[in-house]
Parts: C-alpha cells; sequence; structure tokens
C-alpha cells in the first residue's frame, strides 16, 4: 500500500520511516510501505541520529558523510556495554523489564558512545553471555540499584587502613563426584565422565573475601542459613579485631536479611565500644545482582583449578584441595599482590576489585 506519493521529498513522511525502524520494525518493511528502498530508509535513519530533525529536511539525495569514531570491541567498549547493561532499563527510559540489543546501541550513542550493533553482540559473547530465558540474566530489577550501587563505592572509595570490606557468598552444595572439564588429552583418547555416578557426599564452602587485603577467610557448612552467617561473622569480627570498621556486602539471599543475623549483628554491635572490637555495617547488593559480587569470581577461579576433571575419593579430600587453594592464594597476594595474572590466580574471572561493569558470577558455574 502506497502511504504517500513524495516519501523521498515530504519531511513528514521522513518523520514517520524514521519512528517505525526506531521502533523496531525492519527498513524493508517500512521501505515497501512508502514505496521507497530499503537504503533511503537507512539513509534517513542516520541522518535522524547523526543531526536530529534538522536531518530531516534537507532535500539533498546525497548521502551525508558523517565522521564518527566507533569503538571496536577492547576494554573501553566492555565497560560501557556492561555498565549499562546491569541496569534496569526504566533508568534509561524504556519502559521494559529486559534490554533489547537495540535499546543499548541507542542508549550508548545517546551517551556518547558510537558502536556497530555487531561489535556490540560480539562484546557480549566474548563475555560468555547469550539472550536465555527465565534464571539467566545480566540486570538487576532492584529499584534501589544505583543508590546501593553508589553506596558500595562510596565506602571503598574513602576507605581506610583501619576498615575492611568483605565480599561474601556461599559455594555449593557442591556434590564430590568425577567431574568433567577441559583439559589436554593424548591422541585418540577421550576421557569419559560417566552420566549417572553415586555421589560421594556434598560441601557447602562459605567464605568472604576482605578487598582491600584480597585475603579469603573460609570455612565448610552443612546448610545454607542465617547460624552460618553468624558464625562467619564472628569469625571474621575475632580475625580483624584491629579494625576499626567492617563493612559486610552480600546478595539479596534470605538468610542475608533474616531477623535473626540482624539481631546479633546489633547485639555485636552493643557491645563493640566495650570489647574494643569492631563496628559492623552491612552494604547489601542490589537484588539480582550475583555478578557484582567480587568472590564469586575467586569461587570461578577455584573451580577451575581444583573442581574440574577432578575425581576425589572422599569429602575431606575435596575439602582439603579447596583449603589449599584458599590458603596459596591468600599467601601469593600476601607477598606480592601484582602476581595476579602471571600465574594460578589469573584464571579468576575479574580482579578481585568492586566494579559496577564487573561480571564476577561466570554463567557457565
Amino acid at each position: 500500500m502506497k502511504l504517500h506519493t513524495n516519501a523521498q521529498t515530504c519531511p513528514r513522511c521522513r518523520f514517520l520511516i524514521v519512528s517505525r525502524i526506531v521502533n523496531g520494525q525492519t527498513a524493508a518493511s517500512v521501505a515497501r510501505d512508502f514505496q521507497i528502498t530499503a537504503k533511503t530508509a537507512l539513509k534517513w535513519v542516520a541522518r535522524f541520529r547523526a543531526e536530529g530533525a534538522n536531518g530531516l529536511t534537507d532535500k539533498s539525495s546525497r548521502p551525508h558523510r558523517i565522521v564518527r569514531q566507533l569503538l571496536k570491541p577492547g576494554k573501553e567498549l566492555n565497560d560501557a556495554v556492561f555498565a549499562l547493561l546491569h541496569t534496569p532499563p526504566r533508568d534509561s527510559g524504556f519502559n521494559r523489564t529486559t534490554w533489547r540489543l537495540v535499546d543499548l546501541h541507542s542508549t550508548l550513542r545517546a551517551n556518547g558512545v558510537s558502536t556497530t550493533m555487531n561489535n556490540l553482540s560480539a562484546v557480549i559473547k566474548q563475555a560468555g553471555y547469550q539472550w536465555k530465558k527465565a534464571r539467566v540474566s545480566l540486570t538487576s530489577s532492584d529499584p534501589l540499584y544505583a543508590e546501593k550501587v553508589d553506596a558500595i563505592k562510596r565506602v571503598l572509595s574513602h576507605l581506610t587502613h583501619d576498615e575492611a570490606f568483605f565480599s561474601i557468598d556461599e559455594f555449593g552444595p557442591f556434590s564430590v563426584k568425577m567431574c568433567g572439564g577441559k583439559a589436554l588429552q593424548p591422541p585418540g583418547k577421550i576421557r569419559q565422565v560417566p552420566q549417572w555416578q553415586k555421589s560421594k557426599g556434598s560441601l557447602i564452602l562459605t567464605a568472604a573475601l576482605e578487598l582491600s587485603r584480597n585475603q579469603i577467610t573460609h570455612f565448610y557448612s552443612d546448610q545454607k542459613n542465617s547460624t552460618e552467617m553468624c558464625k562467619l561473622i564472628d569469625k571474621l569480627r575475632r580475625q580483624y579485631k584491629s579494625c576499626r570498621r567492617i563493612y559486610l556486602s552480600w546478595d539479596a539471599a534470605p538468610w542475608h536479611s533474616s531477623a535473626q543475623l540482624q539481631d546479633h549483628i546489633n547485639f555485636l554491635n552493643g557491645w563493640a565500644t566495650h570489647d574494643r572490637a569492631p563496628v559492623l555495617e552491612i552494604l547489601p547488593l542490589p537484588a539480582q545482582a550475583q555478578f557484582l559480587n567480587v568472590i564469586e569470581s575467586v569461587f570461578s577461579g577455584m573451580a577451575r583449578a581444583v573442581i574440574h576433571n577432578s575425581d576425589y575419593a572422599t569429602v575431606d579430600d575435596a575439602k582439603a584441595a579447596i583449603s589449599r587453594y584458599l590458603e596459596d592464594r591468600n599467601q601469593s597476594f600476601a607477598l606480592a599482590p601484582r602476581r595476579a595474572g602471571r600465574s594460578i590466580w589469573g584464571r579468576e574471572q575479574t580482579p578481585a576489585a568492586f566494579t559496577v561493569t564487573n561480571n564476577c558470577k561466570d554463567p557457565r558455574y
């Protein structure tokens, strides 16, 4: 159906063409409706994005020469993409619960970051993420996302030598049995892992990563609950008793915000001055933002090093391997923190530092 006989020269038709394409219609379908070529339709979209409404009033048929510096896949574009991808779309004016590639592209352009849709897609795929249903998500739905992230960044930027900041989480339950994984194999041989195995037991690793010192405190638990969190807090309070204040940061699991845990922290803070012990303060992560929990990166590196391709005989053997890994890591960063990236610890998902561009939660584990 021909909507206008002069779509090439009518500014109103150009606005309609651009608005339809920007709202998600394909250039080919819009071009058919207006009886123009897809190339012409894309030309007006490019002019509108470069010059705004003024670009649609020019009667020249020659393509405008638009000079832009496009960002190719790399650290600069990666940081810009994931800093945006972690925020809810509504913060950028989109009435949606999840991001679309076209929305990411237009928002980055509005923020002064020029790149192509192909480069955007490449950055996301290189990070190991895919567009999936339901349980896999890179975007937090917390309405207080920005406020919680800003509070953590503010504390970390002013952290003193007598303060400690802990990223806290649990790894597991992990079933002890023969595990698959990538490893060097001799010619003609492929390692076989039985699909059905009898578990030798399971374990849960409860741990805290102190960000300024890059040290792990851990123990093994039977369950994930508030009692185990209270036990971890008591352990940290004794280990870092010389500190004036301890900050605790964890995800939105229900046992991290229970009345039992809050009462325990309030009780310890009530005796902090009398006991000359550190004051405890909670800085929770936004809901559904495990990708910002720095300790997840340590868990990822540990899984690759001592769990993949493993076949431990007992739960105690698995615990011994995990404990040795974490103790060696602590010693490595205590003696030479700059070794990160030149040793086994370089296999961790991200550096042990809080930033909104982090993807600490490896989607494969």
